[in-house]
This record gives C-alpha cells, structure tokens and sequence, in this order.
C-alpha cells in the first residue's frame, strides 16, 4: 500500500519538534540547578486525526481498520505525544539530538473516539544520570472532553552522555552485552515481510522523519547497513499480532504493554512476532534467535 506524501502536511508539529531536537545539538544550555521532578504538566488541545491518516495507519501495521470503529488505535499514541515531549525535555540541557527510543509503557484505560478533539499533556517523570548516559521517561495522558484518560503511556528516553569518540564510551562499545533473544519456548503468533520503504511510509503516517528510517545514506554512516524500523512500528505491529491472534479483533482486550527496543530491526525484514503463556511477548527472527522488542503484555480480566 502506497501511503500518499501529501499526508506529511498533516504533522507539522511533529516535524518541527524534530527540528528544535536537531538544532538543540548546537547548544550547551544545560541549567545550573537540576530541574524538579517530576515536571510540571504541559498541556494541548489538538484537532482531531485525520480519519484516512488513521486508516491507512492501522493497514500499514497490520491491523483491520474495522476493528476501530469510531475510535483511534491508543498504539498511534506518539503521533500527537512526540511535539509535547519534545516541549518537556526543551531546558535539561541534554544532547537530545543523539537520543534513542528505548521503549515505552502504554495502558488502555478506555477507547479513545475517533472525530473528537484531543486533551493531552505531558511531563517528564523521572531523570536516570549517571554520567555515562540518561534514560529520562516521560509521561503522556491523552483523552478526550468525554473521556478524560483513555490512554497513559510512558515513553523512555536513551541519551549517550560525553564527547563523541571518547575513551570512557569507546571502552563502554567494547563490554560484552548480551545479546537480546527470543526464548525458544515462545508461540509464534505473526509473521511480517517488511519492505525497506516501511520507514518512509511510518514517517509520512505519523511525522517522524528521522532520516536513519528512510535515507539509506544516512543509516548507514551512522553505523547501520541500511534504514531501520521505527520502534514503536515494531511495537503497533506487535499490538496488531495480539488484536489479531489472541483477541479476536477487540483491541480493549489489551490493557497493558511495556516494551523494550532492544535491537534495532534492519530493513527490509522478515520477523515474527511471539508469546509465552505468561505474557511475555518478542519480535524477533525465531524461537532462540534475536529479538528486536522485547516486553509484557495485561489483558482485561473477564468472569
């Protein structure tokens, strides 16, 4: 499926988010006292989304556009959080230009309706410095005049702290890490072919054009062999694999996922995706090979 470009002009907060991250890599305005934790609210009244955006969304991470009627999937949450986060971390001071998605947390408290204007704020919740690196969370609810909080998520941030190139993160490189897997007891539930325009057409689907998703050139001389995926498309496409294969079509059976981007997925790609009985949940390349999601999932509890 062709994702029109002229959808790019509906995420104009989201793109200029991207560029104050950019540009914030040319400052140093790191605040003499740290900031309180957590942070005040900031706070937004948006319009309401695009209902073809949100079609053509669903269809592209795998899902039935049928299963959301008069509602907005809660997993398209970052499309209108990113510009907010953004707002929140604007001040710490960190090099917000070289951070990664490590993650997030998402509850579905209600179903979020579709057509209706959206109340969302945002704060930074907590601040992990050990001078090495931060991993600062954040804390996005969403709702509507209707239904106040349908959607808490937290999202995670992965900041590498000093120089570039020096000697402390060069050792830090070479520490032997484990390498994340799937257990071989894991279900395969999904599967996905994904191509190696996946990026782009996310990007033109929710505003998030971080080149190293769709520039070939620029993934790679950032050290990858080629473009990879979003992490929170790995993650709506997992969300879909459970909607489809243990819930019937009723994405309010999910009430709450936490994930960690532990690897990034190169493009184009082959995986599935993969449970255990006790909610575990993967995407990955096989039973005992790589993951590149791990995480936990909650379902409604039914008499």
């Amino acid at each position: 499926m062709a994702v029109p470009l002229r959808y790019t002009l509906a995420h104009g907060p989201v793109i200029a988010a991207l560029g104050r991250v950019a540009l914030s890599g040319l400052r140093n305005d790191k605040p003499a006292h740290p900031p309180a934790i957590p942070s005040p609210w900031i706070e937004a009244r948006l319009s309401p989304r695009p209902p073809e955006i949100v079609r053509d969304y669903i269809r592209h991470v795998g899902g039935d556009p049928g299963w959301y009627r008069n509602r907005v999937p809660a997993h398209f949450f970052p499309e209108w959080s990113f510009p907010l986060g953004e707002r929140a971390l604007e001040g710490l001071g960190y090099p917000l230009a070289r951070g990664m998605n490590a993650g997030c947390r998402m509850e579905n408290r209600a179903p979020l309706p579709a057509g209706e204007p959206l109340h969302v704020r945002a704060r930074i919740e907590s601040i992990d410095d050990d001078g090495k690196r931060a991993i600062i969370v954040q804390k996005v609810i969403t709702g509507t005049s209707r239904v106040p909080e349908a959607i808490v998520a937290e999202m995670r941030v992965f900041i590498p702290l000093g120089s570039k190139g020096s000697k402390d993160r060069k050792g830090d490189a070479k520490r032997p890490t484990a390498r994340p897997t799937v257990p071989s007891s894991a279900h395969e539930i999904g599967f996905a072919r994904i191509s190696d325009r996946a990026g782009l057409d996310f990007a033109k689907l929710t505003g998030d054009f971080n080149p190293i998703h769709w520039l070939a050139p620029y993934a790679r001389a950032s050290g990858f062999r080629s473009v990879i995926l979003h992490g929170f498309s790995t993650f709506a496409r997992a969300i879909e694999a459970l909607n489809r294969a243990r819930f019937a079509g009723d994405p309010m059976r999910l009430k709450v996922i936490d994930a960690r981007f532990s690897r990034p997925l190169v493009l184009p790609a082959r995986v599935g995706v993969y449970t255990t009985s006790d909610g575990g949940l993967w995407v990955g390349d096989a039973p005992g090979g790589g993951a590149y999601l791990e995480g936990r999932f909650e379902t409604e509890t039914r008499p």
